[in-house]
């Protein structure tokens, strides 16, 4: 996966804000690998094998990173992929998109740091009475334990700042934000 990421320039390292906020030393854009659909596919396999044997329905990748990776593990699983977006602030199905009462749910995101997206597509999937199985994801940089299972492609221990204590803002090392939020 890391090979993958680096043939596609996507392993990025400097002064990153990330979408939770926070900062970090090394970003991974995942769009640049996404944007070649051979290598997506190569990469999404990856997870696919590790889903082998979790039972779901359906996938739903939360908007924007996890529309593509929803829709290519939908793909190679023979299941169907939606997403949810925001609106007014607000994760949403829209377009639509349900969720059946009891339906089985993966949750698809390009990376997960805090969890705090894939949360957001999960209260909209339970509020629907839908049930979670899992998060999958092309990068798990989390640190911290998660309610659901995850089932990634790579885990990658990046050091990751709040605001506050970063160093690299202490040392007065510019910042980029490339992330969707």
């Amino acid at each position: 996966m890391l090979e993958l990421f680096r043939e596609t320039e996507a392993l990025l390292e400097g002064h990153f804000l990330l979408s939770s906020g926070k900062h970090s030393d090394v970003y991974i854009q995942c769009a640049k690998l996404l944007m070649y659909p051979e290598k997506a596919a190569k990469a999404i396999a990856i997870i696919t094998e590790k889903l082998k044997g979790v039972d779901f329905d359906i996938v739903v990748g939360p908007a924007m990173g996890g529309i593509i990776v929803s829709y290519e593990i939908g793909r190679q699983e023979g299941k169907p992929a939606i997403f949810v977006e925001r609106e007014d602030g607000k994760m949403k199905l829209r377009r639509g998109f349900t969720i059946e009462e009891g339906q089985r749910v993966l949750i698809a995101e390009d990376v997960v740091t805090t969890g705090k997206s894939s949360y957001e597509a999960i209260k909209v999937v339970e509020e629907m009475g839908g049930k979670v199985v899992g998060i999958a994801c092309l990068v798990n940089r989390c640190k911290e334990k998660l309610k659901y299972p995850i089932y990634d492609g790579v885990k990658i221990e990046a050091n990751i700042y709040d605001r506050e204590s970063c160093p690299l803002c202490k040392m007065g090392r510019p910042i980029v934000k490339l992330g969707s939020r």
